[in-house]
């Protein structure tokens, strides 16, 4: 799949609440005790879930819209990397809404707390820095398919956020950077990922301290996008 990705998903903002609906899927047997991108193991009898955006930490509703049946679930992962799913669903959680059957349902997915500290910010996806508006900046653009693992840093809106926040990485840790660009709802949204590394063990150091800065990064495997 190309680097350069489209991202159709539907995003209802309410003052309280987010509501996105798509299809869910849920994580296949062999992945228990397998390590999550938030660093916790994932365990089928648990409620936690996927998402692409979401901080870690955030507690969403997710209900079955052929049943209405809905689980709370809390987001310690990235994914699902399938096209048109917007959510992955530990098992417990799937059984609860009654789709391990089909293995796919369309469902509704509701913001209904922002976290348990693992991710300090709220659950939007703009980030807003404030820069002096005669900043400039040089740079190179090329579309590439890279491989291995990289570190995300964070998704944003504004193209000056990126490369505000891209001068302060580069300088700080030598690394390349790559933009990955997704269209969620017409909007553009850039996620700034540091690398590529070799091996998700390096990705990982830096991920760890990348942490002190940004709570929500986490390790991108580019053969999973």
């Amino acid at each position: 799949m190309k680097f350069l990705s489209l991202l159709l998903i539907v995003f209802i903002q309410s003052a309280y609440a987010q509501i996105q609906t798509g299809k869910a899927s849920f994580y296949a047997d062999s992945f228990e005790g397998s390590p999550t991108a938030s660093g916790e193991k994932y365990h089928a009898n648990q409620f936690t879930a996927a998402h692409k955006i979401l901080p870690f930490g955030t507690i969403v509703r997710v209900t079955n819209l052929t049943n209405k049946q809905s689980v709370e679930v809390t987001i310690n992962d990235r994914g699902p990397f399938v096209e048109g799913r917007v959510i992955d669903l530990s098992k417990a959680a799937a059984e609860k809404i009654g789709m391990l059957n089909k293995g796919v349902a369309d469902v509704k997915i509701e913001v209904v707390d922002p976290g348990n500290g693992k991710g300090k910010s709220q659950p939007v996806m703009v980030d807003r820095v404030t820069v002096d508006e005669k900043e400039f900046y040089d740079f190179k653009i090329n579309k590439i398919e890279p491989k291995g693992f990289g570190a995300q840093v964070g998704t944003y809106q504004e193209l000056v956020n990126v490369f505000h926040i891209s001068e302060t990485l580069k300088s700080k840790y030598k690394k390349k950077i790559v933009v990955q660009v997704k269209v969620v709802n017409g909007v553009k949204y850039y996620s700034l990922i540091l690398g590529p590394f070799s091996s998700r063990s390096k990705a990982e150091t830096l991920v760890d301290d990348l942490k002190k800065q940004f709570p929500d990064s986490f390790v991108f495997d580019y053969s999973k996008n």
